[in-house]
């Protein structure tokens, strides 16, 4: 008597087993891609945070100086203007310890070379300040850059601490450093923007300035 051979079964899936497993992964994506990707994004707002506080102390501190920020009236008048060289941007956040409150604001979340923020307001400063110095902002003009991340690049090269002069037509870039190549920036009137590269060289041209000057920490 010969064996009758077994009915085959198709592996092949349904397309109602189909639709499962894809609705299965959608919601495993759902779940765990929020928790790999929004650590930048939060590190981001939180820097926006910290420049409108930035942003604010200036303003504070001008209406208390005539309208004018530190980097504008001289040491005589308390403020920075013939300090603003070398590595002493930290000296015009010294000099609104006031109405900064607390040190914890001149540090970015993402910024890990200047990390941890200052305890105090004193030279401690020197080393833990993330945001650059608009040497040429005024109240009376929004567009010009009154602050902003310092992590910053001209013709790919990094800029260094201190003095920095560029053209308003100057190919100027974020580095990965912090925001994935973006950044933000504190205008004339205290308000915060979060600019990609090409925004920033845009900015640059907006201020209406042959030459910009900022103070990078």
């Amino acid at each position: 008597m010969k064996p009758h051979p077994a009915k085959n079964k198709s592996a092949a899936m349904t397309l109602v087993e189909v639709l499962v497993v894809v609705a299965v992964l959608a919601v495993f994506i759902a779940m765990f891609l929020p928790a790999l990707t929004p650590r930048k994004r939060h590190s981001r707002l939180n820097c926006v945070n910290c420049l409108k506080q930035v942003g604010l102390a200036y303003r504070m501190w001008a209406s208390d100086n005539g309208d004018k920020y530190p980097f504008e009236l001289s040491v005589t008048n308390g403020g920075t203007k013939e300090l603003n060289f070398g590595g002493n941007a930290w000296l015009n956040y010294l000099v609104m310890s006031n109405e900064l409150s607390t040190p914890r604001f001149l540090v970015c979340p993402a910024d890990q070379e200047h990390q941890p923020p200052a305890t105090n307001f004193s030279a401690q400063l020197i080393g833990h300040i993330s945001y650059f110095i608009g040497l040429d902002a005024t109240q009376n003009d929004p567009q010009t850059i009154l602050a902003g991340d310092a992590n910053l690049a001209t013709n790919g090269v990094p800029v260094n601490s201190g003095w920095l002069e560029i053209t308003s037509n100057a190919p100027m870039a974020w580095t990965a450093q912090r925001h994935v190549n973006a950044g933000n920036i504190a205008l004339g009137d205290g308000s915060v923007q979060s600019l990609s590269n090409s925004a920033l060289t845009n900015q640059l041209s907006q201020t209406g300035l042959a030459n910009n000057h900022f103070l990078i920490p």
